[in-house]
């Protein structure tokens, strides 16, 4: 924050140490009252020209009007009546939130885009020379970049890719603030907010992708299983016993569990045998089990 301080604790301590003095010294008649006088005034003029600027912080010093230098930072010293500190320059990173309210993208879709500004003071004496009011300018500047920029995109742009948003608007304000002696750090867009039934028709968008890629995704399955059986079909047709093995093994599977219920169709009866070994396998069941699964031949 930029501040005149005129007042400082060693302005204040000198000030009385002096004073008092002075006055202790007329008191016990050392002095005469034109001395007094005199003696006070040379206190306050000592004590007003001592300033103190901050470590992170630049005083602008003016000479009858005059830019003359940069004091600081810590203690300085300046020529009362004469030389004037115009403004403390903070030096540090500083944010500025800006606001896009309303604004249309290139695909005309209103949107509110919160973001922030990281910048920084480099050169104190263009900052204090160039611009009258540094901090509002930036800001200003900043929200009709970000508004600029907003329509010169799309909402899908802005929504899936804000780093590319943030590099683009940073660019336009460094070339807007250099002359100025800042520079933009960073910028950061922390929230893009559109119509709410804009938000409906997107979710309903996505929503209806993710089943189509879902029904894409169990056809190819299918077509993958389809094929699959069609390559293992092409090794039982000349070779009878890994048919008859591969029978042997479905009716396993189906009959080991207990109470188990296998269908066969009557077609697989003949070409794999199942009729025989569906026997045989419930008969071994049974002898087991008290309820024994059953065998059910469709024709």
């Amino acid at each position: 924050m930029e501040t005149n301080k005129y007042v400082n604790p060693i302005s204040i301590a000198l000030f009385f140490i002096l004073g008092g003095a002075f006055i202790a010294l007329y008191v016990f008649q050392f002095i005469t009252i034109p001395v007094l006088v005199g003696g006070i005034l040379l206190t306050i003029f000592i004590a007003r020209s001592i300033r103190i600027a901050d470590q992170w912080e630049k005083a602008v010093v003016l000479r009858m009007g005059k830019f003359i230098g940069l004091k600081g930072p810590g203690f300085f010293m300046i020529i009362p009546i004469i030389d004037r500190v115009d403004k403390y320059i903070d030096q540090r990173v500083r944010v500025t939130a800006i606001k896009a309210e309303e604004t249309l993208t290139k695909d005309t879709v209103p949107v509110n885009v919160d973001a922030v500004v990281y910048w920084t003071v480099w050169d104190v004496e263009k900052a204090a020379l160039e611009v009258q009011e540094y901090e509002k300018a930036i800001s200003y500047i900043s929200q009709t970049g970000l508004r600029d920029t907003i329509g010169k995109h799309e909402l899908s742009d802005l929504l899936s890719d804000r780093q590319k948003i943030s590099t683009e608007l940073q660019l336009i304000l460094d070339e807007h603030t250099s002359p100025w002696g800042i520079t933009c750090q960073n910028v950061g867009i922390r929230d893009i907010i559109i119509p709410k039934n804009l938000a409906d028709a997107m979710s309903k968008q996505a929503q209806a992708q993710r089943e189509r890629q879902a029904r894409v995704i169990l056809g190819t399955a299918e077509t993958e299983i389809a094929e699959k059986f069609a390559e293992a079909s092409l090794q039982y047709i000349n070779n009878p016993v890994a048919l008859h093995l591969r029978g042997m093994n479905m009716l396993f599977e189906g009959l080991k569990e207990k109470g188990s219920m296998v269908i066969v169709p009557s077609s697989a009866l003949d070409s794999m045998n199942l009729g025989a070994m569906g026997g045989l396998v419930s008969l071994a069941k049974s002898n087991g089990d008290q309820n024994p699964p059953q065998e059910i031949s469709v024709k």
